[in-house]
């Protein structure tokens, strides 16, 4: 039991890690966080603030999901290893990394061009992204560097 010098309200916790109120509320709905409730206010212990600023952490900067979060802090168990998540979750930073480089080298490319209208006159831009047929998504090829 959190006594009353460890323990910050809602409101509190919310203003220290920079996050809606409702947003504590959320994850409290969805399992993540149990505050102690005193009357119709809600009271978050050390390990529960530490708990609200992992969920903040890892899910700004790894960007996980809420579902993700609770089955990392769930741990191990019998039938489920917490590091499949992580990793998947690595996997999908990797190619958002990828993506995120492949259009950081065509701006540059934007960047460099002389003509006075890129998108209409660059022929590099004409012969590299085209209009796909079908459902599939648009293909482009990775530049690594810009010509």
């Amino acid at each position: 039991m959190a006594t009353d010098t460890d323990s910050v309200s809602v409101g509190e916790l919310a203003r220290r890690l920079d996050l809606p109120i409702s947003t504590l509320h959320y994850w409290e709905r969805r399992g993540l966080l149990t505050p102690e409730r005193r009357g119709t206010v809600r009271y978050f212990d050390s390990e529960q603030q530490y708990r609200a600023a992992v969920i903040r952490v890892w899910s700004d900067t790894g960007r996980m999901t809420l579902d993700d979060i609770g089955a990392v802090m769930a741990g191990r168990s019998a039938t489920y290893d917490w590091r499949d998540t992580v990793e998947a979750r690595i996997e999908a930073i990797d190619r958002h990394i990828e993506q995120l480089l492949v259009g950081r080298n065509y701006l540059n490319y934007v960047l460099e061009c002389t003509r006075d209208n890129p998108y209409r006159d660059c022929t590099v831009f004409r012969s590299e992204i085209t209009v796909p047929t079908g459902q599939r998504p648009p293909r482009h090829r990775s530049r690594r560097s810009a010509p």
